[in-house]
């Protein structure tokens, strides 16, 4: 089955949450990364991104969180146009990210790591504490432990449970699997599918891009900055075009 072009989006109708228009950023003056990138994702959505290095993956995932400089297009969360806004007014916004590194307080306990991804609206930890450790059961039995002596597979856990603290319209992960063993990998594909399961938009970017596809209802191949290919994670798995330029050399392991 071929997979539809960017122009010929295969996005099923509904909510839209998160829309890319044509978007140009970079974090230099005169220097894009993104080079009129497109993205839909719909609510309930897990969508996959993926590439060679230096495609602009990560780049797209802080244009929306407004790490980078948007200079041409517009990025809009639940139909608003969230271009030049901050990270604290994006979070109440409903956008939540998870960098691949540095993404724990070390220092603090995982009670605390959860508490700071509630700064905002610390009424509700009861309430969103119960909604995280029923995905991650065992963060609610090591709450008083601290992040700094957690493996990394666990401390993308805790990242993952503060992020979804604020009860977020999308989450975006960058590179979740990212430095894990095979056997964590497996387990972090898992937490994600979990996540979105539980009703959570999700938007990934990852180098294992086989594994990506296997789990994301649609995803984006970007290529120097821009969606070229575009289809359900089924759909582009199995196009010769994709295989032969970009899951051949990605492979199923690449980190």
């Amino acid at each position: 089955m071929s997979t539809a072009s960017p122009a010929e989006s295969t996005a099923p109708t509904g909510d839209v949450v998160v829309e890319l228009k044509n978007v140009h950023a970079g974090y230099l003056p005169g220097v894009n990364i993104l080079n009129g990138a497109n993205l839909i994702a719909r609510k309930g959505e897990l969508i996959g991104i993926i590439g060679p290095n230096g495609a602009g993956k990560s780049t797209l995932l802080k244009a929306i969180f407004g790490m980078v400089n948007v200079r041409d297009g517009d990025i809009t969360v639940n139909g608003e146009s969230i271009v030049g806004l901050k990270a604290d007014k994006l979070v109440r916004r409903g956008v939540a990210f998870v960098p691949q590194t540095n993404n724990v307080f070390p220092s603090l306990t995982i009670q605390e790591n959860l508490e700071m991804g509630l700064y905002q609206n610390p009424k509700i930890f009861a309430e969103r504490l119960e909604f995280v450790t029923g995905i991650f059961a065992e963060l609610g039995k090591r709450l008083k432990q601290r992040a700094g002596s957690l493996s990394g597979g666990e401390r993308q856990m805790v990242a993952m449970s503060r992020a979804l603290m604020m009860d977020p319209s999308v989450l975006l992960l960058d590179e979740p699997s990212a430095g894990l063993s095979p056997v964590r990998q497996d387990d972090a594909f898992i937490r994600v599918s979990d996540i979105n399961k539980a009703g959570v938009t999700t938007i990934m970017v990852e180098q294992n891009a086989r594994r990506c596809l296997q789990i994301c209802d649609r995803g984006y191949v970007l290529d120097q900055g821009r969606d070229a290919y575009e289809g359900t994670g089924r759909e582009l798995l199995n196009d010769p075009k994709v295989i032969g330029l970009y899951l051949g050399t990605l492979g199923t392991d690449a980190a």
